[in-house]
């Protein structure tokens, strides 16, 4: 036996009892005290191979793998046979990422002792770091082969498994990990991922919350289990455990940008930017918080500063998910067409990918086609949604049909405005009607009309998906009506839980949703006719005059106006006071500035350089915007003076008033207007549309031919500029037309609202005819009813 001398008086003692106890407080994680006497053994004897692969160890696992490589290598040099050393060195490759050098010193071990289960696990590990997904998978398995209770062992084939989408076997692995050892937090932790990846948010916290139980300084946990109460919007919560996770870790980046992402939903931007700026402090290269940093600034409608965030974000990751669609969505609203076609056409052939590559509701204002848009909302739905139903089938039985609106917008918002006048004239004593609201409150008339209008009336503003989906089938409501679709603060996942028999797409986005979970979208011919059927995961429902609501004329006497019809301020302002040359002909638009492309304003500007005593009258754009379409007018060769802004009004009642000025909308293309086409319409202004290709470039034509305009359709660019230039030349026409306007709105479909909800009551009966006899949903089309008539029941 080897022996030292002490620095204890002078005595030999044996080397044994020492490294031995080195060796349990390396093992009992007290890494400093083992070091200190793994250096004592070692002066007195520099080669005591042991005590140089404890000190490399030790050294390691504090972080130094460096110097921990120099000592285990200098201890194989004595003793190159040794399975454990040779394992040894492969871990403090593997902390060093040298993941090719790791797997042959565990082969090496391996060699050296083939029943030495830790090296096949350590390999697989290394393995894993590589994508050889499937040897890693063979490593774990014959590592548990000759141990069946390494936990740690199953843990990371869990992980294996979740790689190569198993899914179901990589959570039985977690399980059996768990079996083993019920204080294994990390096992929880890893199960919580997979649950998550599954999309099952709910599980998933019940694994984070049990690791964190377990671990309370578990910060990814933490960080995870925020992640997981943000998508079931729990989000105080998870404000809560992000706040946590900092705590303990100040310099997480990850944690700072997840709770910015909390933050900007709670509407709290200025927290929201700080949270992001410290996570770009730590990681300059961030390209997610620079992301989340545009969409802060978007909320709060800076939009220069949201276009350099987004910019800055696509430039560091072009593949970052939804990062150019929002770029170049932020750039068309602020009428940025510097190299607009250039960017258009990349965006579009990365449509053609599997890639995430826009939100949705950006494809509405951009020239696609039905079938990129179906793809894009598929992509997204699946990219977040996986909910287990909460209605099982079962089929009510209530003396009226439930209905529920579904919307963040039961307030002073356009979907508000169409929306209440068909609330107050559904017909309670056959329809109970519950608005479901998740939005703010803005103590506006508008919203305390509505929740006069419906029976019920539910705020779950600040309730987590699954308790308001809970709270909704608790309700049995027969048909549920979306008003929100696919576009800013909807919560489709609520109805991704399927809480009603029948799930209804309805008025506030112009497309598909692309989900299974949603069985019709309420249509009309002219935006969806039956040969774009094919592009609509829903079944579409044809209502007879237009699709689009309105509460304009709500009593049933088609020749009165009702006192709760949209109102128009009596006096009409001056054209001086609307900054309008008094003999001007004034074409106007109000839509969006990013429903302004380069080709409609092209066609726009031609009209005023042939209607020389013309001026275009717009919504008051960012002053970006405003800018830019200015530079854009003189180059032209039209005085960006022949521009006009009109400022937002605080009465919607005084915008309509002002309205009455202008001679003739002009609508926009491939994004139509919409609501600002009724509100013109009403208002007594023609307009002048080309039918589109899609839902959301067919409205305009809609609402004309439900107001027996439908002269003012034009199916060609061509066409359009040239019945404008008429209006614009023949006074005479114009008059006519707006004579036919004055008098079609009072008898004419559009703006007949109690009309329109016998309408889309006799479609609510036949999908709920349907659903009690059992039959599956399908497309139908409702026939006019000449009220007082009601549908058969």
């Amino acid at each position: 036996m080897t022996r030292l001398e002490t620095d204890l008086g002078g005595r030999r003692n044996d080397v044994a009892p020492l490294f031995d106890q080195a060796l349990a407080l390396f093992q009992g994680g007290r890494l400093g005290e083992a070091k200190r006497i793994a250096r004592r053994i070692l002066a007195y004897q520099p080669k005591h191979a042991q005590a140089l692969h404890l000190l490399g160890a030790a050294l390691s696992q504090q972080g130094n793998h460096t110097e921990g490589l120099r000592f285990i290598d200098a201890a194989m040099q004595i003793e190159g046979q040794s399975a454990s050393m040779h394992n040894s060195r492969g871990n403090v490759l593997l902390a060093l990422q040298r993941f090719d050098e790791a797997v042959a010193s565990y082969d090496k071990a391996i060699a050296l002792k083939s029943d030495f289960a830790e090296p096949l696990c350590n390999r697989g590990v290394a393995l894993q770091q590589l994508k050889r997904f499937d040897d890693a998978l063979a490593s774990y398995d014959k590592a548990i082969a000759l141990r069946p209770n390494y936990a740690e062992a199953f843990c990371n084939r869990g992980l294996v498994l979740q790689e190569l989408k198993r899914f179901a076997e990589a959570l039985a692995s977690y399980d059996e990990a768990i079996a083993l050892r019920p204080d294994y937090a990390e096992a929880f932790y890893n199960r919580g991922l997979g649950l998550q990846r599954l999309k099952r948010f709910d599980e998933a916290l019940v694994s984070y919350d049990k690791a964190v139980a377990l671990k309370s300084d578990f910060v990814d946990a933490l960080c995870n289990r925020g992640a997981a109460l943000q998508e079931l919007k729990c989000l105080d919560e998870a404000l809560a455990s992000y706040d946590q996770a900092i705590a303990l870790k100040p310099d997480v980046a990850e944690a700072l940008y997840s709770r910015g992402i909390v933050l900007q939903d709670l509407n709290r931007f200025d927290e929201a930017l700080a949270s992001y700026d410290k996570a770009i402090a730590l990681e300059a290269n961030y390209a997610e918080a620079w992301l989340g940093r545009g969409h802060v600034f978007t909320g709060l409608r800076r939009f220069d500063e949201a276009f350099a965030a987004y910019d800055q974000a696509f430039n560091l990751k072009p593949d970052l998910k939804y990062a150019e669609g929002a770029r170049l969505f932020t750039k068309m609203g602020t009428c940025d067409w510097a190299k607009i076609e250039v960017e258009t056409h990349h965006f579009l052939s990365a449509l053609t990918d599997p890639k995430r590559v826009s939100l949705p509701f950006t494809l509405l204002a951009i020239p696609t086609g039905s079938a990129d848009r179906l793809q894009a909302a598929k992509t997204f739905v699946a990219d977040r949604v996986s909910s287990p139903a909460l209605w099982r089938g079962e089929i009510y039985s209530h003396d009226r049909i439930r209905i529920g609106y579904f919307s963040a917008d039961l307030r002073d918002h356009p979907v508000g405005h169409l929306m209440v006048g068909l609330f107050e004239q559904h017909d309670k004593s056959r329809f109970e009607i519950t608005a479901i609201s998740f939005g703010p409150d803005d103590g506006s008339e508008l919203r305390s009309r509505i929740q006069s209008g419906v029976e019920n009336f539910v705020d779950v503003g600040r309730m987590p998906d699954l308790a308001v989906a809970e709270s909704i089938r608790h309700r049995e409501i027969d048909v549920i009506v979306d008003l929100m679709g696919l576009t800013r603060d909807c919560r489709f996942s609520v109805l991704s839980r399927r809480v009603a028999p029948i799930q209804v797409n309805f008025l506030g986005y112009p497309a598909t949703m692309g989900a299974n979970f949603m069985d019709y979208i309420i249509a009309d011919p002219t935006i969806i006719p039956k040969e774009h059927f094919a592009f609509y995961s829903e079944q579409v429902v044809w209502l007879p005059d237009t699709y689009l609501p309105n509460a304009y004329r709500s009593n049933e006497n088609k020749h009165h106006i009702s006192h709760n019809a949209r109102r128009i301020s009596q006096r009409v302002p001056t054209r001086a006071e609307c900054n309008l040359p008094e003999a001007a002909f004034v074409f106007c638009c109000f839509n969006g500035s990013y429903k302004i492309t380069p080709l409609i304003f092209d066609l726009w500007m031609r009209l005023l350089r042939a209607v020389p005593n013309s001026v275009l009258w717009l919504s008051k754009p960012s002053p970006t915007a405003e800018a830019n379409l200015g530079k854009e007018a003189e180059l032209r060769g039209v005085s960006r003076g022949r521009i006009i802004f009109a400022p937002r009004l605080a009465e919607m009642a005084d915008h309509l008033a002002r309205q009455r000025q202008a001679d003739l909308f002009l609508d926009t293309l491939p994004y139509n207007a919409h609501t600002t086409a009724s509100d013109a319409l009403w208002a007594g202004v023609p307009v002048l549309t080309c039918v589109g290709e899609t839902f959301a470039g067919r409205v305009a034509a809609s609402l004309l031919t439900a107001v027996g305009l439908p002269e003012l359709v034009t199916t060609s660019l061509e066409d359009y500029e040239a019945l404008a230039l008429k209006f614009a030349h023949d006074p005479t026409f114009l008059q006519s037309i707006k004579a036919k306007l004055a008098r079609n709105r009072d008898i004419y479909p559009l703006f007949d609202t109690a009309r329109f909800t016998r309408h889309i009551e006799a479609a609510y009966t036949t999908m709920w005819q349907r659903h009690q006899s059992e039959e599956p949903p399908t497309a139908f089309a409702i026939k006019p009813i000449d009220e007082p008539q009601r549908p058969a029941t």
